[in-house]
This record gives structure tokens, C-alpha cells and sequence, in this order.
């Protein structure tokens, strides 16, 4: 596997607007909207992991969820606390680094779409302990990732249903594994894989 490169995350949200970024999808994604109706969750608390320009925390706070919103770049958090803001919704938007987390009380569900593919492979141990010990138990990580279908050079890492099963079986049951697409600003949209991990 060749070790892939990223951006600063930090300077990247301060150089260009969030609407042009591969994965700004303005609307909830409809492979989340989709697990929610499955898992029967219509209400609760919920972590957005790596929430970037924020649009998945409003979208989850407008359906009725307590919503916690995390990123590693100050700025995407500033800017997104602007946003709900101005649609009058109450999210906790914190900077904060999963393989460092501040972050001290548990939820009903994560969303991670687009933080765990773009780990350092050998961190990703580390995410999966961290990670469930934010769940409560028998609660779900919903995960979006690249999958290995997908055919760019460039971007995140990418994985098989069996790879998401391996990394994860210490701490989770995959309950299902979906290929689907990676909605946001690229044409076409990468292939992705959407998982539904519930903590042992």
C-alpha cells in the first residue's frame, strides 16, 4: 500500500471556500439519511467526525439530533459554527484531533464520512479504541470511505468490506458494508464504501 499524501487541513479551509471541496455535499448524505431510517434513529446524540464545512452537523441537528461536530482546522470549525448559526441551530463545534481527542462524554452515533480514510495506516488501531470508547454500548459508527473500487491516483486511502471487518473486529460488528458513491463536487463521484459498525 503506498503512503498517500494530504493537505494541511487547516490552510486548505483558509485558502479556498468549502464549496469547492471534493466533499462538500450540501445536503445530508443519502447513504446516512438511509442508515438512520434503518437503525431506526431519530433522535439522540451524535458526533460528526471530522466535520469539515459542516453541512452533515446542521443536517443532523435540523432532523432534532444533539449534534457535537469536530475537525482538526480551526477555521472549517469557525466557519461552520457561522453557519449554524445563522440558521439558528445550537451544534457544539469543537477542534479537536480523534487521534488526540479532548472529547469526554459518549454518543449515540458517530458519522465519519471522510476522517478515517485519510489516517495514517498505523494509527488506525488507535482510532478504532478511540472511537468506540465515544460510543455507548451497542451503538453505531456510520463510516463512508473510499473504496477499493475507486481508480483515481489521487486521495484517501482505500478499502474492502473485508479490510473495514479486519481493522474494526476489536472493538466492532460490521453490520453491513455497502459499495455506493462518495457524494460531493467531483465528477464522477468516487466509488465509496458505506459501513455500519456497532460497538461489541
Amino acid at each position: 500500500m503506498t503512503e498517500r499524501e494530504f493537505p494541511n487541513w487547516e490552510a486548505l479551509y483558509q485558502e479556498k471556500p468549502v464549496e469547492t471541496m471534493p466533499w462538500f455535499n450540501p445536503d445530508l448524505d443519502p447513504d446516512v439519511e438511509e442508515a438512520l431510517l434503518t437503525l431506526d434513529l431519530s433522535h439522540g446524540t451524535a458526533l460528526d467526525l471530522g466535520t469539515g464545512p459542516g453541512t452533515q452537523a446542521i443536517a443532523l441537528a435540523e432532523r432534532g439530533f444533539q449534534v457535537v461536530a469536530t475537525d482538526l482546522s480551526e477555521t472549517a470549525i469557525r466557519q461552520a459554527a457561522a453557519k449554524a448559526s445563522e440558521k439558528g441551530l445550537e451544534i457544539s463545534f469543537r477542534q479537536d484531533d480523534i487521534l488526540n481527542s479532548h472529547l469526554d462524554r459518549s454518543f449515540d452515533f458517530i458519522l465519519d464520512r471522510g476522517c478515517f480514510h485519510v489516517l495514517p495506516p498505523d494509527r488506525r488501531g488507535d482510532y478504532v479504541q478511540t472511537v468506540a470508547n465515544l460510543l455507548k454500548p451497542k451503538r453505531y459508527l456510520l463510516l463512508k470511505c473510499f473504496s477499493s473500487q475507486e481508480t483515481r491516483e489521487e486521495g484517501p486511502y482505500r478499502f474492502t468490506p473485508e479490510e473495514i471487518q479486519q481493522i474494526f473486529a476489536v472493538r466492532f460488528h460490521l453490520r453491513s458494508a455497502a459499495q455506493t458513491v462518495y457524494h460531493g463536487t467531483l465528477d464522477p463521484f468516487p466509488k465509496a464504501l458505506f459501513c455500519i459498525l456497532e460497538k461489541q
